[in-house]
């Protein structure tokens, strides 16, 4: 048992430990653009569409994956500093992203 963490102490009471802040581990491009990437691996055919290259210390991923997803009327997730959408509408999410002051390439075939 050498993971053994105090709980509880009888001098001061419960005792809490510091929990680590995790870090996303997103691709962050020296250009400035974002990527649109298209990826089926994994998914048994199925497309989604990865959006990479966002900091996350400047914006706040769920609150942008669910703007994303209200207005291309589609699901997805927030996954490893990326944000995955169901679906292939490249176009219409670049065009979205746009109109939210991003600068968007789409990347891969």
């Amino acid at each position: 048992m050498s993971d053994n963490h105090l709980v509880y102490s009888t001098d001061s009471g419960r005792i809490s430990q510091p929990k680590p802040e995790k870090e996303s581990t997103g691709k962050i491009f020296k250009d400035g653009f974002l990527r649109i990437e298209r990826q089926t691996k994994g998914r048994k055919g199925k497309g989604v569409m990865l959006v990479v290259g966002i900091d996350a210390k400047d914006h706040d991923l769920k609150k942008l994956a669910k703007t994303i997803k209200s207005k291309m009327g589609q699901g997805g997730a927030v996954k490893g500093g990326t944000i995955e959408v169901q679906g292939d509408d490249r176009d219409k999410l670049k065009a979205i992203l746009e109109g939210l002051k991003f600068k968007v390439k789409i990347a891969g075939g």
